[in-house]
């Protein structure tokens, strides 16, 4: 992929598949991201966003797994608002959890976004996650709007 000589941010050109548009999306509704990279990107009817954590707008991370859970999925929700889609149109998410002791109490709590239909979805535990979050999720959507 090369970015065209004069291209503004947002837009990219991709040289393998032709002329493509990738518009970077900042949700008003979604705190503000902690390092060099956009809440999404939007790449033909498609929405890929960032993870997101469970982070007040002031930057304040939720107490407790399920607390975040809760915040991180709406957050997610502003996120996929701002990109034209919804929990609805989510094709796949990523979760990642500081331990898979909270696998459980994390899926009582996304069941509650994606109760019907739910999307195609990996989960990991790893070593650590920004800010010592609990949990974060990524997703994939279909752009409805």
């Amino acid at each position: 992929m090369f970015r065209a000589a004069g291209a503004v941010a947002g837009v990219c050109r991709v040289a393998s598949t032709g002329v493509r548009s990738k518009t970077t999306i900042v949700a008003e509704g979604a705190p503000a991201a902690i390092g060099p990279y956009s809440h999404a990107v939007t790449s033909g009817k498609m929405v890929y966003t960032s993870g997101s954590l469970g982070v007040s707008a002031e930057g304040e991370l939720a107490d407790g797994v399920q607390a975040q859970t809760q915040l991180a999925l709406e957050n997610l929700g502003a996120v996929l608002k701002a990109a034209g889609a919804n929990h609805g149109s989510v094709v796949k998410t990523l979760v990642l959890l500081e331990t898979m002791d909270d696998f459980p109490a994390v899926n009582e709590v996304y069941a509650q976004f994606f109760p019907e239909n739910p999307p195609a979805r990996s989960c990991f535990a790893v070593k650590a996650l920004p800010l010592g979050a609990k949990v974060e999720i990524e997703a994939v959507a279909e752009i409805v709007e």
